[in-house]
């Protein structure tokens, strides 16, 4: 019996998402914007913020946006523990910034706290000129190759209108509800 509340446990936990993207993708304006339902101001993130949002009827999620700029980014290994879902921010916009983004992405994925961990990509900043599709930056940042271990999305997005960000949140609900479905099947047997 005790053994049968454990596993319940560690799969009714919070779940906790993990937002990651270099400085300027649009992290913060995104939270907010899903969080309040309004355009919020934001300046560069030091350090991190924290939010819950209740996607559905009794599954929240807990998500650590943590700052994305160079220096910032050799601390994001010490916020994958425990983490249920990974969502990274792209700005499509910014070719320039686009390798240094894939980049700093792939190494995030061989992190070893978040194997197997589910990924949306939010494909941001589509309301620019110039911004890459959903199907380019899938490409671009070679998703079938590194996230094959994984369940993953790209989700096109506007975080200034809020277009794509409920779809892309949802996926990631999706996700991490399915992902602990099934640690729950494999501890069942």
């Amino acid at each position: 019996m005790g053994l049968g509340r454990s596993k319940c446990s560690t799969v009714n936990k919070q779940n906790r998402i993990l937002l990651l993207g270099l400085d300027s993708s649009g992290k913060s304006t995104l939270l907010y914007k899903l969080k309040l339902a309004t355009d919020v101001v934001t300046t560069p993130t030091i350090g991190f913020n924290v939010e819950m949002i209740e996607m559905e009827k009794k599954i929240s999620l807990t998500i650590w946006d943590v700052g994305g700029q160079k220096g910032m980014r050799t601390y994001w290994r010490y916020y994958c523990e425990n983490i249920d879902g990974l969502v990274y921010v792209v700005d499509s916009s910014d070719k320039r910034s686009l390798e240094d983004s894939k980049r700093e992405f792939q190494n995030v994925l061989k992190y070893e706290n978040i194997k197997n961990v589910p990924v949306v990509l939010l494909a941001n900043k589509q309301d620019l000129p110039g911004a890459l599709s959903a199907e380019e930056i899938i490409k671009k940042f070679n998703m079938e190759k590194y996230c094959g271990d994984r369940k993953w999305y790209v989700q096109p997005c506007c975080a200034l209108s809020g277009d794509g960000l409920v779809e892309g949140f949802r996926k990631i609900t999706g996700f991490v509800k399915s992902h602990r479905e099934e640690t729950l099947a494999k501890l069942r047997l």
